[in-house]
């Protein structure tokens, strides 16, 4: 049987994608908004280990059409070893039609356009990518470890490759005052990069909300469900990514759309201005949040 070194998170598009755990944690592990895999030393798993997994869903689920590379950033893998993965990955699964997995900034900058092409050509087509913000103080003050050129240069690489990329952003980050700028700047960003799927999330701290507001500078407020739909709203509004298929219908926002950018815009601003009118009708509810 697959054994996980839990916990393992995927994204919510992968929910029916067989879960291959090709490393354990993340690379990077320095976000301050960020606990998923604190409890977790980051390494590679061992080939052997792998190729146990793999023979083993191959006989359990031949026809598997795709697969997710966990944890946090397989990407991070050198060419070499994702290339052996891969083809592990088609001789074992016929059917396979697609393999996806996270990846840092940081990761997309360590591989040039020709390594990537090779990898899609494998079979790897979809890239997750937290660029969270893209406000450069915002980034440096949570730790990301990436400033926006450096996202807008990694995310054109992977583009160029023919590998689509599905982008997430955070509200909240900023806090009250920060909330505008931060919204603008992101969506700045994220027309540089023009990603194929976007999606926004909401900031969840648990019982690390402290640790975070001591880190976030003097004055540091958090922002309410009403300041973190109205920052949605302006992100949406400032958004010129065209024929994007925008969703923030993760369990941690408090208001659930879905609608391709730019076509369906408009839609999506009346059903925030609606949400804002009835929040307590509308909004998601904080006991029905999570990751």
């Amino acid at each position: 049987m697959l054994i996980y070194d839990e916990p393992v998170y995927r994204p919510p598009s992968e929910a029916s994608s067989l879960i291959l755990q090709a490393t354990v944690g993340c690379s990077h592990n320095g976000c301050r908004f960020c606990y998923m895999y604190k409890e977790k030393t980051f390494r590679p798993r061992p080939w052997a280990e792998l190729e146990t997994d793999i023979e083993y869903a191959a006989g359990q689920w031949p026809g598997t059409r795709r697969i997710f590379l966990a944890d946090g950033d397989a990407f991070v893998l050198s060419t070499p070893r994702l290339t052996r993965i891969l083809e592990a990955l088609r001789a074992a699964f016929p059917a396979l039609q697609r393999v996806t997995a996270y990846a840092t900034p940081q990761n997309l900058l360590t591989k040039d356009t020709e390594e990537m092409r090779r990898l899609r050509e494998l079979g790897l087509t979809i890239l997750y990518c937290g660029v969270e913000s893209g406000d450069p103080d915002l980034l440096r003050l949570i730790g990301k470890g990436a400033t926006p050129d450096e996202m807008a240069d990694g995310c054109r690489r992977a583009s160029d490759a023919g590998l689509k990329l599905s982008i997430t952003v955070i509200l909240g980050l900023a806090g009250k005052s920060g909330s505008m700028s931060h919204a603008r700047l992101s969506a700045e960003l994220l027309n540089r990069i023009q990603p194929l799927y976007l999606s926004a999330l909401t900031l969840m701290l648990g019982p690390h909300r402290d640790r975070y507001r001591s880190g976030m500078g003097e004055g540091f407020d958090f922002s309410d469900p009403a300041d973190d739909v109205r920052e949605l709203g302006e992100l949406v509004k400032c958004l010129g990514t065209d024929r994007c298929i925008f969703r923030s219908n993760h369990a941690s926002n408090y208001l659930a759309l879905k609608g391709t950018l730019l076509r369906d815009r408009e839609r999506l601003l009346g059903e925030i201005e609606l949400a804002l009118e009835d929040p307590g009708g509308r909004l998601r509810p904080e006991w029905f949040r999570g990751l």
